[in-house]
């Protein structure tokens, strides 16, 4: 007769053995403790390129794969990783990344703003810089505002530099961030390729990990060429149909600043998408309005339609300056989507 489950005793208890060797098998994963420490500067068709002992005598570009175990954990320029496996960085040579290290930040779009599904585009970076020209192409308060969004959430401090000023002056443009107290950086080319402006921006670059973000166009190529001599990244004119950019980076990529630093060069964007973002973070990345929203009754959405909302009026009153009724429609914009965007919002 057979024995009941109850009358199973230890002597009865079995390891399943693995179809592929003698020992049973683990969850247990391999600690790498000797993995050695890149930064990845490039993705490409899935090879991460990475630098090892950077700055140091030993310092090579080491090629690598994403070893199974991370799973579909995203590996960006600006992360700090552990590698094992052939880290000389000889040609045709091919180490695997077996461990992503703390992020201090990380920093991400989404393609649109109805879409919550979150793209990764750096880690670990210190500064975000956005870069936008004063004319051809135009430029976009809107993207600036979304740029500003985005570093708030990711807690990076955030730098304007605007490019092209010997075509409008910047005065006027500036006004709508003065009361944000933003800094900012204003560049022109001369005739002779000098670029006026870049010492400025070095020394705010210098000694941190920088990001270039910014439409197509707006001169953040001619930016990182100039910032590291011989790096050769490719330009583009404006389509003189559509007035904008045309893409001539496809690709993030991260390179040494000669004063020291990294400043990563993120391929232009058409747009900025927050669907990665909650709606009661907005407000609060717009911080000239969140001052003037604390004077609005409990529970007020902010929105055109909501009641005795005091954003209105203050704005009107030159509260939140000359930019106040841009600023708060941008906000209002955004607000709206990202609503769409909560399932708990009804």
């Amino acid at each position: 007769m057979r024995r009941g489950a109850r009358d199973l005793d230890e002597s009865d208890v079995r390891v399943r053995p693995n179809r592929r060797g003698s020992r049973p098998r683990t969850k247990d994963r391999p600690a790498h403790a000797d993995a050695v420490q890149a930064r990845v500067i490039a993705v490409d068709r899935g090879r991460w390129r990475t630098v090892v002992d950077a700055g140091g005598e030993g310092q090579r570009i080491v090629t690598a794969m994403r070893a199974r175990e991370l799973g579909r954990s995203p590996v960006v320029p600006g992360d700090l990783v552990g590698l094992v496996g052939d880290t000389s960085g000889r040609d045709g040579s091919l180490a695997r990344i077996v461990r992503i290290e703390e992020r201090s930040s990380f920093l991400r779009r989404s393609a649109d703003d109805d879409d919550s599904t979150e793209r990764p585009l750096v880690a670990n970076v210190d500064l975000m810089v956005m870069v936008t020209a004063l004319a051809d192409p135009e430029p976009r308060g809107g993207m600036i505002d979304r740029c500003l969004v985005a570093a708030f959430v990711a807690g990076i401090p955030a730098l304007l530099v605007l490019t092209k000023a010997d075509l409008r002056a910047p005065e006027e443009f500036l006004r709508t961030y003065a009361p944000l107290g933003l800094d900012h950086v204003v560049t022109h080319q001369e005739a002779d390729g000098t670029i006026v402006g870049l010492d400025a921006l070095r020394e705010r670059l210098e000694g941190k990990v920088s990001v270039l973000v910014g439409h197509s166009g707006v001169g953040k190529s001619t930016l990182l060429n100039a910032l590291v001599p011989g790096v050769g990244r490719a330009t583009g004119a404006v389509n003189d149909v559509t007035g904008r950019g045309r893409h001539t980076s496809s690709s993030a990529l991260a390179e040494q600043l000669p004063g020291g630093g990294w400043v990563i060069d993120t391929p232009g964007v058409r747009s900025f998408g927050l669907g990665h973002v909650a709606p009661e973070q907005l407000l609060d990345a717009f911080a000239d309005l969140a001052e003037l929203a604390e004077q609005c009754p409990r529970g007020c959405t902010h929105l055109e339609d909501a009641p005795d909302c005091a954003l209105d009026a203050l704005v009107e009153a030159g509260e939140a300056g000359t930019a106040g009724p841009a600023r708060l429609a941008s906000y209002r914009r955004l607000a709206v989507t990202l609503r769409k965007n909560d399932p708990w919002d009804v």
